[in-house]
């Protein structure tokens, strides 16, 4: 079942356009978002939150248009970026007894649950966590409200391998469980490990939007990894 659709998404900037941006997202997968920095990947992703407006386009969310029920589509999103950039100085304790009165959904037995296994001190602030443990907080807080799409830029940035392996082990988890998880990454190995779609964008276009299974079969060449294909096709053998 289709539980997100982006149809002909446009953006113009003086240097950079994303352009005719159409994809969809099936309940209960983990789709990859990849493209190399500066592709359009945040950028589509912020407009299809209205973080930032698209110049025209059409985005869907459990087959109800954004436009017009932002707030109820919002409280079953969960959002995260690649780190935590609000309220530095404030306890994490209190950081999160402000966003969960903005969730009628708020679990608090999932937010105890990811704190203990992400080993997040709430008593700490974001300026005395690393980098790695800045990401946690943040994808914690969108775990913790029973999202049913999760909607991640760059979730594994600045972990270490073992951080990254045991957050695509919790996409698989939440996948099993009915969430459709959407995340985008440069890190092809993220891809590989636990994807069942993948969209490819290269210089604000989609060029494949497919399951794994599929993209293999079209583009792969014999022998090649997945990051020997997409770098291929970074390099120019095709374009969209």
């Amino acid at each position: 079942m289709v539980i997100v659709e982006i149809q002909d998404l446009v953006k113009k900037y003086p240097s950079f356009e994303l352009k005719d941006i159409s994809f969809s997202l099936e309940s209960g997968r983990i789709t990859g978002f990849i493209g190399r920095n500066g592709a359009g990947k945040t950028t589509t992703i912020k407009s299809m939150l209205n973080m930032i407006h698209p110049d025209s386009g059409m985005i869907r969310y459990f087959n109800r248009p954004f436009v017009g029920n932002e707030a109820d589509i919002k409280k079953r999103i969960g959002y995260s970026t690649g780190t935590v950039s609000w309220y530095p100085r404030k306890k994490i304790r209190d950081i999160v007894d402000i966003v969960k009165r903005f969730y009628d959904t708020w679990d608090e037995a999932s937010y105890r649950k990811y704190l203990d296994l992400f080993s997040i001190d709430e008593m700490k602030t974001p300026l005395e966590l690393s980098e790695g443990m800045k990401v946690k907080v943040n994808l914690m807080l969108a775990l913790a409200h029973k999202s049913e799409v999760l909607i991640l830029d760059e979730p594994t940035s600045g972990l270490d391998p073992f951080s990254r392996n045991e957050l695509l082990g919790i996409f698989t988890e939440l996948r099993n469980n009915g969430v459709t998880v959407f995340f985008s990454t440069h890190i092809i190995t993220d891809i590989e490990k636990c994807a069942d779609d993948i969209i490819y964008i290269s210089k604000g276009r989609i060029v494949a939007a497919m399951s794994k299974e599929d993209f293999i079969r079209q583009y792969s060449g014999a022998g090649e990894s997945l990051e020997d294909t997409i770098l291929r096709l970074e390099g120019g053998a095709i374009h969209a």
